[in-house]
């Protein structure tokens, strides 16, 4: 708890509070952990495994927000407001999580006020650098938007244990053409180029990466 970043300037003291109240849950491969909609009263800590955070448009499109992997947060706003989900989570393998109900978390917080300070200056943060992503993003090409999704995977094998070069990513062509938000054929078409120059090797639900930095030169 203490590596995830609204619980990591709380005091070891703080953190039992929180630990405490913590309840591990695991989910298969394709199971919803809850949907676009769903009230929220829960958040989770990935601990192994991967959850595809995604929303859905009301002309069918699907957007891939991001793909969380050990040590990440999600639906952390259910604990201050009873708000719907604004996105549906999915576990991409057999996962493992905490979770943390917001009645419970209220009762630690109101023995221990600081803590809910301490959280809601680091989700202040996390929204910040959020919106400067997405300012970033919608200046990038296909091509850029495509290359820094595959190179945030790379980072988050790597964290992993993951080699320096040859970094195996298990996701689809369709979820990473989610994740650079855009469409799955000019996904693939930048794909298909990285592949020709030795970037890449594509694969049945999988894309090696087998030269991380060459791949950093295609975000622009």
């Amino acid at each position: 708890m203490a590596s995830v970043e609204p619980f990591a300037g709380l005091e070891p003291r703080e953190l039992e509070q929180v630990a405490q109240v913590a309840i591990p849950r695991t989910f298969d491969r394709g199971e919803v952990i809850f949907r676009e909609g769903d009230s929220g009263d829960t958040c989770y800590v990935v601990r192994t495994g991967s959850v595809s955070i995604r929303h859905e448009h009301m002309d069918g499109r699907t957007l891939a927000l991001a793909e969380l992997r050990s040590g990440a947060i999600f639906g952390e706003l259910s604990l201050f407001a009873r708000e719907r989900r604004s996105a549906t989570a999915e576990a991409l393998e057999p996962t493992a999580l905490v979770a943390i109900l917001r009645g419970d978390f209220e009762r630690v917080i109101k023995s221990s006020p600081d803590i809910a300070l301490t959280m809601l200056k680091a989700l202040a943060n996390r929204v910040r650098r959020a919106n400067e992503r997405l300012l970033q993003q919608s200046f990038q090409t296909v091509a850029g938007r495509v290359a820094s999704a595959l190179v945030t995977q790379v980072v988050a094998r790597q964290a992993e244990g993951a080699p320096e070069v040859d970094v195996l990513i298990r996701s689809t062509q369709a979820e990473i053409a989610q994740l650079a938000g855009t469409s799955r054929e000019s996904a693939s078409r930048f794909l298909a180029t990285l592949e020709r120059e030795g970037v890449v090797a594509l694969g049945r639900g999988k894309v090696t990466v087998h030269e991380p930095e060459r791949l950093r030169s295609f975000i622009h």
